[in-house]
């Protein structure tokens, strides 16, 4: 029962970080909601560096639903581990640049905690 649920879990992260992804392509302006004060949202130089990175989040979603196809839950659970860290950081980062906590906690660091826990589920 805890396998599939975390099995759920893994899938809806997967969506929510194809969904991001993609959204910095079609609304780059949104990422004003990552909490780094002063971000030149409206620079279109910036909104590049917006575009990889909703790349570098449509890749591990992706990889997330390659990982419930082919590979064990432990397999599922351990990247999910490693890979909540970037979520962590994001909230270091955002704390660092004097970003609104509310942000940094209730965001990075909610949704770091979805992932190492998710992990844990899958590994018990």
């Amino acid at each position: 029962m805890l396998t599939t649920l975390a099995t759920v879990v893994a899938g809806l992260l997967g969506a929510g970080l194809i969904l991001m992804g993609a959204n910095a392509f079609v609304r780059p302006r949104d990422a004003v909601g990552f909490g780094i004060p002063g971000a030149p949202v409206e620079d279109p130089g910036f909104q590049s560096w917006l575009r990889v990175k909703g790349l570098r989040e449509i890749g591990p979603g992706a990889f997330l639903f390659v990982l419930m196809a082919v590979a064990s839950s432990s397999v599922l659970g351990w990247y999910l581990l490693v890979f909540g860290l970037i979520p962590a950081g994001d909230a270091l980062v955002v704390l660092r640049s004097g970003g609104p906590k509310a942000t940094a906690y209730g965001v990075h660091a909610a949704t770091s905690a979805v992932m190492l826990l998710t992990g844990v589920g899958l590994l018990v």
